[in-house]
C-alpha cells in the first residue's frame, strides 16, 4: 500500500473520529505575506484566490483545472516566526527582505479555533501517513479538499512543518475567516526590509541553513 496515497473521499473521512486541536484564545500566531504581488494581502486577509501551488489550499479549480476567486479561502500562519520564515521561503532557500516586499505580523488570536490535528496518528487513521506534510503537494491538497467537506464545524488544519523539524503550522480555512479571531493590533508588524529584524532574520536563516538577502 504506498505511504501516501491518493484521499479515499470525504464520506470515508468523515466516517473516523476527528482529532481536534483548541488553540486558545490569546495565542501568539506569526505570518509572514508579501504585500506586493500578483495577490498581495493584508496582515490580516485571507487569500480566496486558488488553489495555487501551497499544500494545504482546499479551494476548488475551475472545469480546466484552473485557479478562481472564490467563497473559499485559506489563511498560512504558526506559532513562531522561524516556522513561518521556513515554510514561506521554502521553495529557494533564501530569505529575501525585499522582493515582493514580505511583511511578519505576529498577534494573539481574539477567539479560540478548532483544528483537525494532522500532527500526530490522525493522518494515519485517515488513511494517509506522515507523508501528507511533505508528498506531492497536489495529493495533499485533494486531502485537504476533503478534510473541509469532512469536518464542517472545523476551522482548518494544524500540520507539521517539514521544513522546521515538525513544529505546529496552520491553515485556516475561510470558516475561520467567518469569526473575529484578530487581534485589533498586531503585537509585531515590520516589513522583513526594517532593519528592526536584521539580527531575528539572520538567527533564523543561520539555524535553518537559508541565505538571507
Amino acid at each position: 500500500m504506498a505511504k501516501f496515497p491518493h484521499s479515499p473521499g470525504a464520506d470515508a473521512i468523515a466516517r473516523v473520529p476527528p482529532a481536534v486541536r483548541l488553540i486558545p484564545k490569546g495565542t501568539r500566531v506569526a505570518r509572514v505575506y508579501y504585500s506586493r504581488s500578483r495577490h498581495p494581502l493584508t496582515w490580516n486577509e485571507f487569500r480566496h484566490f486558488g488553489p495555487l501551488d501551497s499544500r494545504w489550499d482546499h479551494h476548488l479549480p475551475d472545469a480546466a483545472g484552473a485557479p478562481t476567486t472564490q467563497a473559499r479561502s485559506i489563511y498560512y500562519a504558526a506559532t513562531d516566526a522561524k516556522t513561518c520564515l521556513a515554510e514561506f521561503f521554502q521553495h529557494t532557500r533564501r530569505i529575501d527582505r525585499a522582493a515582493q516586499s514580505p511583511w511578519l505580523v505576529i498577534f494573539e488570536l481574539a477567539e479560540s479555533l478548532e483544528l483537525i490535528d494532522l500532527t500526530g496518528d490522525f493522518a494515519t487513521r485517515i488513511g494517509a501517513s506522515m507523508a501528507i506534510h511533505s508528498g506531492a503537494r497536489a495529493r495533499a491538497r485533494t486531502w485537504a479538499r476533503d478534510i473541509y467537506d469532512a469536518f464542517p464545524s472545523a476551522h482548518g488544519i494544524l500540520y507539521s512543518s517539514s521544513m522546521n523539524g515538525g513544529e505546529p503550522a496552520l491553515a485556516l480555512t475561510d470558516r475561520t475567516e467567518k469569526r473575529d479571531v484578530f487581534s485589533p493590533h498586531p503585537l509585531l508588524h515590520r516589513a522583513l526590509a526594517d532593519d528592526v529584524l536584521i539580527d531575528a532574520l539572520k538567527d533564523a536563516a543561520d539555524k535553518l541553513g537559508y541565505a538571507l538577502r
